[in-house]
């Protein structure tokens, strides 16, 4: 069967709004149709993908339980282990070999949980003779010196940072960027080339380009005067004094009541089971319901999100996809981070990372995140002529990335045409 779809996998499901939004705007800028290889397809299905591209599920333990431990069993015995995510992709490795394949999922090597898959897929993908490219990540620098994650990378016919820090780290492990490489080998395998490097170029993160959908603001969202707030289990993991992160935005909600006549909104933006940002946002809610100056989000696609979050006066966010779509709206933005991705991307912004990225480890007092807030009150007319001044262009160059997708599909079809 022919393969005319670019296929786009590593995708972990649009219940991560951040993971929808790069796909979405992926999809936007490409004139290629999708293949969407999604951990979550059932997900995808009830926000804004469904419409964008075909979506497929990835074959799931908990729906396919016997057939999972048959096949743990066979790469067990045989020492395949790209057979499991031979089996686990379905048709995508039953039809002739794709020209072209995108992992997409930005920070995905950062969690350790993640790097067995992206490993796995990237090698099966390359022993079929498909390219890959790895979209729009952030990599911790550290990382890269590990033998292993080295040479998966080394697999990448391209590497697309989002971020400098991430794109610099590439350059010295690799040691060339694109221009400097001008061959690649025709086999499948990029170990096939001896000493062969990646492709690395540096483009924004494609959801800075997201559309957003203005739906009614809800009671108590006062327009152009409303603070929003997103909070995530994912920074509680990584605070370093248990308990300090609510302690600190629970310390910023009453700052802002206390001393300013704005509203507050909570904006959720991952709604996964275990792994949601309505839990401690409900916490903050409750804790000032009785004063009528917080408001509760639901749930919405990533375009909806972006819509109530572009509406704030300012922003304060964890989730780093949440932040992007107040950035891209000119809103004033403190990050609440615990990674590379976010120190990176504010440094692209505005030089520098400091005042703009507060880190999770760092939380020690209770009235740290409001120290880093009142910096951004006293500096707001300067922030928002910064954002005003550098988003144009940097949305443009965010647009590079889908002709990069475009040129390279177009001239891997031609190949394989030959």
């Amino acid at each position: 069967m022919k393969a005319d779809k670019l296929i786009v996998y590593m995708h972990a499901g649009s219940g991560n709004h951040g993971c929808e939004a790069i796909v979405n705007s992926l999809c936007h800028m490409i004139k290629e149709k999708v293949k969407l290889v999604s951990y979550f397809g059932e997900e995808d299905e009830r926000y804004s993908l469904k419409e964008l591209c075909e979506i497929r599920g990835e074959r799931r333990f908990e729906n396919h339980k016997a057939a999972h431990m048959l096949y743990y069993g066979y790469r067990k015995l045989t020492g395949d282990k790209e057979s499991f995510i031979r089996y686990r992709y379905g048709d995508i490795f039953k039809k002739e070999a794709a020209p072209l394949a995108i992992s997409i999922g930005g920070d995905n090597y950062c969690y350790e949980n993640m790097l067995g898959d992206l490993r796995l897929a990237n090698s099966a993908f390359n022993r079929r003779g498909t390219r890959t490219v790895l979209l729009g990540c952030s990599i911790e620098p550290e990382l890269l010196k590990r033998k292993e994650i080295a040479e998966d990378l080394r697999r990448y016919h391209t590497i697309i940072a989002r971020e400098s820090i991430t794109y610099e780290a590439l350059k010295e492990a690799f040691g060339k960027t694109s221009k400097e490489i001008s061959e690649k080998t025709d086999k499948g395998m990029a170990e096939a080339v001896s000493g062969g490097c990646p492709e690395v170029l540096c483009f924004p993160d494609p959801a800075f380009t997201l559309m957003a959908k203005e739906l009614p603001l809800p009671e108590g969202f006062a327009l152009g005067n409303t603070v929003g707030i997103n909070v995530s289990p994912m920074i509680q993991d990584n605070e370093k004094k248990s308990g300090v992160t609510m302690e600190n935005y629970k310390e910023l909600i009453s700052f802002i009541i206390q001393n300013t006549d704005m509203q507050i909104t909570l904006i959720p933006h991952v709604v996964w089971e275990r792994n949601d940002d309505r839990e401690p946002l409900h916490e903050l809610y409750r804790a000032f319901a009785d004063t009528g100056r917080v408001v509760e989000i639901g749930d919405g696609g990533c375009e909806e999100l972006k819509g109530f979050i572009g509406r704030c006066r300012f922003f304060v966010g964890a989730r780093t996809h949440a932040t992007i779509a107040a950035y891209s709206m000119g809103v004033p933005t403190l990050v609440a981070g615990y990674s590379v991705k976010a120190r990176g991307i504010a440094r692209d912004l505005f030089g520098t990372d400091e005042n703009y990225v507060l880190p999770v480890q760092s939380l020690e007092k209770k009235d740290d995140l409001t120290k880093g807030f009142q910096w951004l009150l006293s500096h707001e007319k300067e922030v928002r002529e910064k954002l005003g001044e550098v988003m144009p262009g940097y949305k443009e160059r965010a647009l590079e990335t889908g002709k990069e997708v475009d040129r390279l599909w177009d001239e891997f079809s031609r190949r394989q045409k030959i």
